[in-house]
């Protein structure tokens, strides 16, 4: 086990995987909330990554920014 300085895990089920040229989009339901996540082909194969596997997502940002149309 690793211990983690990044706070916000959210376990979710992979719902699908989208192989891309170098990025892999992986789309995760975590509770009924979708949520995407874009990593590298490399990761998402050296993880195993298929639809169906159960996943913690870590989240580790310095910002979030929201905006509304005028």
């Amino acid at each position: 086990m690793m211990r983690l300085s990044a706070r916000n895990q959210i376990r979710a089920r992979v719902t699908s995987v989208t192989d891309g040229e170098a990025t892999a989009n992986i789309e995760l339901d975590a509770g009924g909330v979708r949520m995407v996540a874009s990593i590298t082909m490399e990761a998402a194969r050296e993880l195993g990554l298929t639809e169906g596997s159960e996943v913690v997502a870590m989240i580790k940002a310095s910002d979030v920014i929201l905006a509304v149309p005028e």
